[in-house]
C-alpha cells in the first residue's frame, strides 16, 4: 500500500536520539510504531499530530490513559493553577485529601489508600501487603496478563510457542526479558485465565503458601478478553474461604469501563486494587486502593511504602481535574456505544472484504486480531493462533492513512471521539482491508 503519510522528519530524529537514547527511545514499545520511532508535537481531542505535520485520528490515547482526549482544557487549567503554588513539598496538600476523599467514594474497595507514581510499583506494594498480612510468601496469577515490568511478574506474558506452554495444570513460564533472576519464580504459581475450576483445585492444593490471586479483571493486555460468567465472583469466594487476597489490577479498567472501575461494573469488590492510566489523564500517579483490614498495615507502618515523587502537585491536580470532567460529563453510555459501533464496524467491513478479522472486548476498549477460528477468546492460549504478521500489516495500513491504533491490536475510545471519527475509522478500515 503506498502510504499517504511521510516520516523523513521523524526518521531523522530518532537517528538524532540513537545517539543519546538507548534505542531512541524512552520505553520499548516507542521502537514499533509504523514505520519506525515517531515524534510528536502535539494532542488535540481526539487527533494527534507529528513533526511531519501528519494528522492522525488516534484510538491508542497513549496506550490508554487519556480517557479525556487529548489537551482538555480543564485538565491542563487545573495542573497550571495548582503547580503555579508548588511543585513538590515533600510533605502533604489539599488536593491529596480531595482526591482521596473522591475515590473513595466512587470506588467499591477503596477504603484506604496511597499514591504512586506508577502500575508497576503499585503492584508491588500490593504484594507486600498481601505477603505481610496472610505470612505467606507466594501469589497465583494468570498467564497473558501484564502486572508491570518488575522482576517478579516478568513471566508468562508470551512464550516461544503455544506447544512450549506446557499443561494447564503446570504451565511453563518465560522470562520476557534477559536479566532476570530465576529464583524469583518461587514466588508465584500461574495458571490459564477464566479457568475457575483449575484456580480451585490448584489453591486447594496450595492455599498454605499463597498471599494473593492477583488479575486483570478484563484481560485487556491479551485480547481484550472478557471474564466468563461467575469466574471473578468465584476468584473472590475462593480467597474468601482461604483467607487469600484478591487484588484487581485495574491499571487499564479503572475509570475506563464505570466511574468505579471493574469491580464497579461487575460487582465484585477486591481486597485490593490498582489504578493509574485512565486516572489522570496521562499524568505520572497510580494508587493502590484497599479494605481497611488490608492497608492498615501501611498505615501501622508494618509495611513500608514510600516515594519523593508521590503526590506531587501536578499529578494530583491532574487526576483530580479528570475525575471531575467524568463525574460531570459522564461519558460511559457514550465510551460503550461509540465502541460497539465501531466494533460492529470493523466485523462488517471484515465480512464485506473477506478478511479474517476478530474483534473482541467491551467498547471502551477492544481488540482487533485475525484469526481463521471462530471461537470465542478465553485465555492467553487463544491468542497464540492469531496471526500477528497480518495485523502488523492492518495497523501499518491504517496509520499510513492517518488513523493510529497499537500495534498489538487494542483500541481505546475517549470522551473527545465523535460519531464522524468512528465512522471515519470504519470506512478507513474497510479501505485497508480491501487492499491486504
Amino acid at each position: 500500500m503506498e502510504p499517504n503519510h511521510h516520516y523523513a522528519q521523524s526518521a531523522a530524529l530518532l537517528e538524532r536520539a540513537k545517539k543519546v537514547l538507548a534505542g531512541g527511545v524512552s520505553s520499548e514499545f516507542r521502537k514499533y510504531n509504523h514505520p519506525h520511532a515517531i515524534f510528536y508535537t502535539h494532542g488535540q481531542g481526539s487527533r494527534i499530530y507529528d513533526v511531519d505535520g501528519n494528522e492522525y485520528l488516534d484510538f491508542t490515547l497513549s496506550q490508554g490513559p487519556l480517557i479525556l482526549g487529548h489537551s482538555h482544557p480543564h485538565v491542563l487549567q487545573s495542573i497550571n493553577e495548582y503547580s503555579a503554588q508548588g511543585q513538590l513539598f515533600a510533605g502533604q496538600h489539599l488536593k491529596e485529601i480531595e482526591l482521596a476523599e473522591k475515590m473513595n467514594a466512587l470506588i467499591p474497595s477503596a477504603e484506604l489508600m496511597r499514591f504512586c507514581l506508577d502500575g508497576s510499583e503499585a503492584v508491588q506494594t500490593a504484594l507486600r501487603v498481601a505477603r505481610a498480612k496472610t505470612g505467606r510468601q507466594k501469589f497465583l496469577r494468570f498467564e497473558g496478563h501484564y502486572h508491570g515490568w518488575l522482576d517478579n511478574v516478568c513471566w508468562g506474558i508470551s512464550t516461544p510457542s503455544a506447544d512450549a506452554l506446557g499443561s494447564r495444570e503446570q504451565p511453563q513460564v518465560y522470562p520476557w526479558t534477559q536479566g532476570l533472576p530465576e529464583r524469583v519464580t518461587e514466588e508465584f504459581l500461574i495458571l490459564p485465565w477464566n479457568d475457575l475450576a483449575l484456580v480451585r483445585k490448584t489453591v486447594a492444593e496450595h492455599h498454605q503458601e499463597l498471599a494473593a490471586i492477583i488479575t486483570e479483571p478484563i484481560m485487556c493486555n491479551n485480547g481484550c478478553v472478557l471474564p466468563r460468567e461467575g469466574f471473578l465472583q468465584g476468584l473472590r469466594d475462593i480467597c474468601d474461604e482461604y483467607g487469600i487476597a484478591l487484588i484487581f489490577d485495574e491499571v487499564i479498567t479503572g475509570f475506563r469501563v464505570s466511574l468505579g472501575g471493574a469491580q464497579g461494573y461487575f460487582g465484585i469488590t477486591p481486597d485490593l486494587s490498582i489504578f493509574a492510566k485512565a486516572f489522570a489523564s496521562g499524568y505520572p500517579i497510580s494508587a493502590i486502593v484497599g479494605k481497611r483490614e488490608w492497608m492498615q498495615l501501611i498505615e501501622e507502618a508494618k509495611v513500608i511504602h514510600a516515594g519523593t515523587m508521590n503526590s506531587g502537585n501536578a499529578t494530583v491536580a491532574a487526576a483530580l481535574a479528570t475525575i471531575e470532567v467524568l463525574e460531570q460529563e459522564q461519558p460511559y453510555e457514550r465510551l460503550f456505544r461509540y465502541g460497539q459501533k465501531l466494533m460492529e464496524g470493523l466485523r462488517q467491513a471484515a465480512a464485506e472484504t473477506g478478511q479474517n478479522l476478530r474483534v473482541e472486548g467491551l467498547g471502551p476498549m477492544f481488540n482487533t486480531a485475525f484469526a481463521d477460528t471462530a471461537a470465542t477468546t478465553y485465555e492467553y492460549r487463544d491468542t497464540l493462533s492469531f496471526d500477528k504478521a497480518k495485523l502488523g500489516r492492518f495497523v501499518a495500513g491504517m496509520h499510513d492513512e492517518g488513523v493510529r491504533v497499537i500495534g498489538r491490536g487494542l483500541w481505546y475510545i475517549s470522551a473527545a471521539h465523535t460519531e464522524a471519527d468512528i465512522e471515519r475509522a470504519i470506512s478507513t478500515a474497510r479501505k485497508v482491508l480491501e487492499k491486504m
